[in-house]
């Protein structure tokens, strides 16, 4: 018999089960929680795990499960952990005007996006994550081209990005 427990039991029995299981999927994810009892479907998984604060991380052997944040999600994200989540997530990076592009492993850019939206890094004023692109906005007094440098800099990627061959200077 599956119930459907409160959202905050829901939520408690996704935290113990991301503290003890390599979970890769949603999908796995909804199979653990009907294991337990817990009729939860994929998108009310999604939803959980975003107010979670649930990150994919790569564990030794190259996969990706997911795994909550040691900080609170509302809390400031250390410089540390964005240049370790940019150094390993980041594989290209582009700017043009006030906009910085980072291409990431499908599936991954929403942790890129994640840890720079909660650093509250200067010159950010925000983040849009598809499924392998970061798009970050630079604010106006710091521009593209800037923030690329910066960003390169905090994740060890040589250069500051490249500007767009695209002689109207789209990305």
């Amino acid at each position: 018999m599956t119930t459907r427990p409160a959202k905050t039991q829901r939520q408690h029995r996704i935290t113990r089960l991301l503290e003890t299981n390599a979970v890769a999927s949603q999908g796995q994810l909804v199979d653990l929680l009907a294991a337990e009892g817990i009729d939860a479907t994929q998108t009310t998984v999604s939803r959980d795990l975003e107010e979670l604060g649930a990150l994919k991380v790569r564990v030794p052997g190259g996969d990706t499960v997911y795994a909550l944040p040691e900080l609170p999600v509302r809390q400031v994200a250390p410089e540390d952990h964005l240049r370790r989540v940019l150094g390993e997530w980041v594989a290209e990076m582009a700017w043009s005007g006030n906009l910085v592009v980072l291409r990431t492993p499908p599936g991954s850019a929403h942790v890129v996006g994640s840890a720079l939206d909660r650093s509250r890094f200067p010159g950010v004023v925000g983040t849009v994550a598809g499924d392998d692109t970061v798009l970050v906005v630079a604010s106006d007094d710091m521009g593209g081209a800037e923030l690329a440098r910066r960003l390169a800099e905090v994740a060890g990627i040589e250069g500051d990005g490249r500007p767009s061959p695209d002689e109207n200077g789209a990305v």
